[in-house]
């Protein structure tokens, strides 16, 4: 057998690490997009009796913003990686299951993020006590976006 440089690589090798790129901000911008849209909405209906707590319930839509941050780092991590020589399988399908580690764990967390924040921004209006469980909640949310994040980038180190 011959040696690892004499291995032949396909010429659709980078499709994979750049689908891995795609889906790590195409997703992750869906759930922040899903999030801030769902927690608006919630906002705007409870700012209409509660306008003094307008400020105080912007949390979830900033919490559904650092979820597509996730995405973007993890992308551009994956995006310095692509070379056009030398890339093997490996690292093509190691960066795919990366983006859609991020990706895909992004997405689920904002949905959670706008679910949780809409509902808790409009209860918070009618009951004071709710906010900090609604906090809480909101932060264990976010961590399901943030394990994606990680396990990314500990995969992104093996390629």
């Amino acid at each position: 057998m011959g040696d690892k440089d004499d291995i032949e690589i396909p010429v659709y090798t980078p499709f994979f690490g750049v689908m891995g790129a795609t889906s790590a901000m195409v997703f992750s911008a869906f759930g922040a997009a899903y999030g801030t849209a769902k927690s608006g909405t919630g906002i705007a209906a409870m700012s209409v009796m509660r306008p003094d707590l307008i400020m105080k319930s912007i949390i979830p839509v900033v919490m559904a913003g650092i979820i597509a941050i996730y995405g973007l780092v993890v992308a551009v991590i994956i995006s310095q990686g692509l070379e056009s020589t030398g890339y093997t399988m490996f690292s093509s399908f190691i960066h795919l299951g990366a983006g859609l580690s991020v990706g895909l764990s992004g997405l689920a967390a904002g949905f959670a993020i706008g679910i949780v924040g809409d509902a808790g921004v409009r209860g918070t209006a009618q009951q004071p006590k709710l906010y900090v469980g609604m906090i809480l909640i909101l932060i264990f949310a976010e961590v399901l976006g943030l394990y994606g994040l990680i396990i990314a980038l500990i995969m992104s180190g093996k390629a």
